[in-house]
């Protein structure tokens, strides 16, 4: 997902609602702040969050990597594959901070009113915003990308933003939101994480259409140069009109970004240890044990550490096409999972760093456990006939082995259930035993290094008399086919928020299952599950809002959408040692790069030792 699209999933914030001093029961008028828990930990008056420094040096530059290629600056339509970092050169009306669980402070907004009910919110935006060629932010670029991203973007903000029944200006620097759903009670939020786009400068532009032309931005980076499909470079805004306030103070010091663009991980690895770009998330265990031990590593020059976070960590897994007849019955998809060894896949392949994931909402209270019980089960109940059994008796648990690497065991369960959905054996083939449709399944890969991963559960697969085979394309082929849903099986990440809610219907429904784009990457169209995402909307407290995640966390675990794989709760960083950072590090967040800066003495240090 691009920068925007993913921070307003993030975003998505459900419950109560105050500015600090006041409670959710009553009005808000003049707020600074929208909390999901009903409290607010900056103050009105606050100066700077407490995980950054204020008084942090400006300066310096970063290179980093990307992979694949790119050719379009517009990240907000489905069209073309967005440069990095080409989401940073927006404000949007709010912000959030990275130590609570969700709150939104106003950026481009200077004051929040909302009465008791949420069937409205209205923001007056700062009168010295401004976009990067001087001319002032207005409620009319406010409308006008509203209406421009709902009718002409991406059809994730179509469905996120369905709810909002209209948009209109009240006074001359305040925009309002009315919503027709008023027991959709995160909508004041999400509409706050609309990156705002510049009319003027759309005004004679295809908005639809991709573009190489550097776009007119207000944010705190623009874009300074690009290579097509290479490389891009963002150059801080010097006189940035938000450079002071309190949500920005002590962020954004490097002077300039630049992304280079790499043909895959293990290239970019090289070119880190190289010296050609300057920082690097490891997200691979294999090359986090084994490709950094390095002198540089030794001698202090690259830095190596885990910084561990209390991010949820969400559901990574093989994801099935459900559009596919093959797939279509659970118990197929509850069979194939058999064939996934995580015990020896961690032991023999990921030097046991990970865990395996067993709910889409793990490393948070939302993940169930046990057998549900008090006002999960109350609402599980209004279900029963229409989800299987089993939701009510026995917890979820993905396959397990020894470790051996022995999974014959396993291979018989699933044997035995592929039998029960009619697919049979016949000269060594699995084939559906009315049509005669042999069993072919290919994994769509972007990855490479998936391929080491994906190659054991290939192998068990053919011991099932499957036809499996791997396949491996650019990042552009891949995007592509995604958007289509041409796939049989791919591995995919459904990131979740502390507090789930609107995006839900993107992830899960049926509404969303057959739009080009949508997020609903398995095609699941099951009415229970629709209706559970309305309720988890609808849920007027914290306590209920958990209890309903749960339980649709429950019903998505017992439709074997995916087979789940592994999750860590740290940040896995190589880097270069040139860099400054808060003595805080955020529970939500690594706050890398925006407030890190550059150590001159470090880097000087650096230098010397080259």
């Amino acid at each position: 997902m691009t920068r925007p699209l993913r921070r307003i999933a993030i975003a998505a914030a459900l419950a109560s609602l105050s500015s600090a001093g006041l409670t959710h029961a009553e009005d808000l008028v003049g707020a600074h702040a929208l909390s999901m828990f009903g409290d607010v930990k900056y103050g009105p008056d606050f100066e700077h969050y407490e995980y950054v420094d204020p008084n942090a040096p400006k300066g310096g530059s970063i290179k980093l990597a990307a992979i694949g290629t790119f050719d379009s600056l517009n990240p907000f339509i489905l069209k073309g594959v967005a440069a990095a970092g080409s989401g940073q050169i927006y404000d949007t009306l709010l912000t959030n901070s990275s130590d609570e669980a969700f709150t939104e402070y106003g950026l481009l907004v200077e004051t929040i009113d909302m009465p008791e009910d949420r069937s409205w919110v209205a923001f007056t935006l700062r009168e010295e915003a401004r976009w990067h060629d001087g001319q002032p932010v207005t409620v009319d670029d406010v409308i006008w990308t509203f209406e421009a991203l709902t009718t002409k973007g991406n059809p994730f903000f179509r469905q996120y933003y369905a709810d909002v029944s209209d948009v209109s200006q009240t006074g001359p620097r305040t925009v309002k939101f009315t919503f027709g759903d008023t027991t959709n009670r995160e909508l004041p939020l999400i509409v706050g994480q609309i990156a705002i786009l510049p009319k003027h400068y759309w005004a004679d532009r295809d908005f639809e259409a991709t573009t190489l032309e550097p776009p007119l931005g207000s944010g705190p980076y623009r874009i300074a140069s690009l290579e097509p499909g290479r490389s891009i470079t963002l150059e801080r805004v010097p006189d940035y009109w938000g450079r002071d306030l309190p949500v920005n103070r002590g962020q954004y010091n490097i002077d300039t970004i630049r992304y280079d663009y790499y043909r895959d991980a293990t290239v970019a690895i090289e070119a880190l240890k190289a010296g050609e770009f300057d920082f690097r998330v490891e997200n691979n265990s294999k090359e986090w044990a084994t490709a950094y031990n390095l002198p540089e590593v030794e001698n202090g020059r690259m830095i190596k550490e885990l910084i561990d976070h209390e991010i949820p960590t969400g559901m990574q897994g093989f994801w099935f096409n459900t559009r596919r007849a093959k797939f279509a019955d659970p118990r197929v998809r509850a069979a194939l999972a058999y064939t996934f060894d995580f015990e020896w896949t961690n032991a023999n392949l990921f030097y046991g760093q990970y865990t395996r994931t067993a709910s889409y909402f793990s490393n948070t209270e939302l993940a169930s456990a046990g057998v549900p019980e008090g006002q999960e089960l109350d609402i599980l109940e209004a279900y029963r006939g229409r989800i299987p059994d089993d939701v009510f008796t026995t917890a979820y648990e993905p396959p397990s082995t020894d470790g051996s690497g022995n999974n014959r065991t396993n291979l018989r369960t699933a044997r035995k259930l592929l039998e029960e959905a009619g697919w049979v054996v016949r000269d060594g083939k699995l084939v559906n035993a009315e049509s005669g449709e042999s069993m072919e399944i290919e994994f769509l890969l972007v990855a490479p290094a998936f391929e080491r991963i994906v190659g054991p559960v290939v192998k068990n697969m053919e011991r099932l008399g499957i036809n499996a085979r791997i396949r491996t394309v650019d990042p552009a082929q891949y995007q592509n086919r995604i958007d289509r849903f041409d796939f049989d099986v791919v591995v995919n990440s459904r990131g979740q928020s502390l507090s789930p809610g609107n995006e839900q219907r993107n992830f899960w429904t049926t509404a969303a299952a057959d739009i080009d784009g949508s997020q609903n990457i398995a095609g699941i169209k099951d009415p229970a599950i629709d209706e559970l995402v309305d309720l988890l909307i609808q849920a007027p407290d914290r306590e209920t809002l958990v209890a309903t995640t749960r339980a649709l966390d429950r019903v998505l675990l017992s439709g074997h959408y995916v087979i789940p794989n592994w999750h860590i709760r740290s940040f896995r960083m190589i880097y270069w040692n040139k860099f400054g950072r808060p003595d805080i590090t955020p529970k939500y967040g690594l706050g890398f790069p925006s407030t890190w800066w550059i150590d001159q003495d470090k880097l000087a240090a650096l230098d010397s030792r080259r």
